[in-house]
């Protein structure tokens, strides 16, 4: 098993695109990417500990590649709104591939490269690619949210 963490935006549709798909084993939210220890929901909404809302999966390299995890993080998220998604505005909601290999930087690099060379966005790509850092997993009723409340889907 291998572990792959995006950040899109509010973590609750961002986990449930990623738990349905085959070879995803586990998911969980959480934040990661700041300067704080042991960060609350109300301490990453302040602003301040420049933690980022993220999911964290655990998935079979056998089963999904990491390049089609990343496919999958590209299309459920606007890669060039900064600090924002929808209407969730704060650097909590950044994009960035969190990656915890060199293989996985490459593939995360070689990715955001091919899209931008597509032309599909009118503006540049502002998602960040930087090391995982520690993952502090979220607050429970945060965990499959939208699962829980009989939901598919969210603004994403």
């Amino acid at each position: 098993m291998e572990k792959a963490t995006f950040a899109a935006g509010c973590f609750w549709g961002v986990e449930e695109e990623f738990r349905k798909i085959s070879g995803v084993v586990s998911t969980e939210v959480g934040y990661t990417g700041g300067h704080f220890e042991n960060p609350s929901y109300k301490d990453v909404c302040s602003g301040k500990t420049g933690h980022a809302e993220a999911v964290q999966i655990t998935y079979d390299p056998d089963r999904i590649s990491y390049e089609e995890l990343l496919k999958v993080f590209w299309d459920i998220h606007d890669p060039t709104t900064l600090n924002r998604q929808g209407p969730d505005i704060g650097y909590q909601y950044r994009s960035v591939i969190f990656f915890h290999s060199s293989e996985q930087e490459a593939a995360a690099k070689r990715s955001k490269d091919e899209l931008e060379k597509t032309g599909l966005y009118r503006t540049p790509i502002v998602t960040e690619i930087n090391p995982a850092s520690e993952f502090y997993r979220a607050e429970e009723y945060h965990q499959r949210y939208l699962e829980k409340r009989g939901l598919s889907s969210c603004h994403l």
